[in-house]
């Protein structure tokens, strides 16, 4: 059974992460109109619920079946009556590395543009940006790496 459609925008980070504690991508993809775009935290982007659960369904029983993801600062803004964006702060733990053992913990944003339908507020977009602590963009130097020009 699909996890509940959040009534008010606000609470669509938390069902959002009730979905991932599912471990089913199929939840995730509810919360999402059925023409909807998620773009992941390395650009991959997918398009329609379909395209949305799979890869989530395959992350969330592998690497990520051992994880948390805690919401923790969350702003909304209303756009009219009928569309929001939401912003949350997210904590992931529990990930599993490569080559086995446990990822630390680390921090994410998600984005979420929401539209109100009868049944509540699904996203029509998201988009999932790792945070970086103290850097100020990333390069490509034989690698993606999160870098801070300033100097000490």
């Amino acid at each position: 059974m699909a996890a509940p459609i959040p009534t008010e925008p606000q609470a669509f980070p938390a069902a959002f992460a009730r979905a991932w504690a599912s471990r089913s991508g199929a939840e995730i993809a509810a919360l999402f109109t059925e023409d909807a775009d998620f773009v992941n935290v390395t650009g991959l982007w997918w398009t329609g619920r379909d395209a949305i659960a799979k890869p989530h369904d395959y992350a969330l029983n592998s690497f990520f079946a051992e994880t948390e993801l805690r919401p923790g600062r969350i702003e909304t803004r209303l756009l009219g009556a009928e569309h929001a964006v939401v912003r949350g702060r997210f904590t992931l733990t529990g990930q599993t590395l490569p080559g086995g053992g446990t990822a630390g913990p680390r921090q994410t944003i998600l984005v979420f543009v929401l539209a109100r339908g009868p049944e509540g507020w699904r996203a029509v977009t998201a988009q999932n940006t790792d945070v970086a602590p103290g850097k100020e963009t990333h390069v490509n130097d034989d690698g993606l790496s999160a870098v801070d020009y300033r100097r000490p």
